[in-house]
């Protein structure tokens, strides 16, 4: 990957809808080369595919928030599997240091909020959490 292919998936994060002849233009290139860079990298798994953003507010789930989850022993592979098919997780992370999986979740009250959390600190193995809702979201 250079520098070329680092600032069309640049110009792709910020609108993946861009036309191949902007972002030719933008990156001073063929139109050519464009499609066929963006083909190289779909084939070689750079790119996995194109998403839409919504704003936060046409969410239907409009509380975000990241729930950081410390699993007693070998019990991991329970707690994954019981939260993998939970309406309100929408993913899961793996992670090193203090806790061990990461939830990132949405509902659409507070209200609704508190009895998933609560539901989710009930679940076998998982001995602590700590939560923090997401406030706002800022374009990288």
């Amino acid at each position: 990957m250079d520098d070329t292919d680092r600032e069309l998936i640049s110009l792709l994060r910020a609108d993946a809808r861009t036309p191949v002849v902007v972002l030719a233009k933008k990156l001073r290139v063929a139109r050519a080369t464009v499609q066929n860079r963006m083909a190289k990298l779909e084939a070689d798994g750079t790119i996995v595919g194109y998403t839409v953003r919504l704003r936060p507010e046409a969410e239907g789930h409009r509380i975000r928030a990241l729930t950081s989850i410390e699993i007693e022993g070998n019990h991991g592979e329970s707690v994954r599997r019981e939260l993998r098919g939970h309406p309100n997780v929408v993913a899961l992370h793996t992670t090193n240091g203090r806790w061990d999986m990461i939830a990132d979740l949405r509902t659409d009250t507070l209200e609704a909020f508190d009895r998933v959390l609560n539901g989710i600190r009930n679940i076998q193995g998982i001995t602590n959490t700590e939560t923090s809702i997401l406030l706002s979201t800022h374009k990288i």
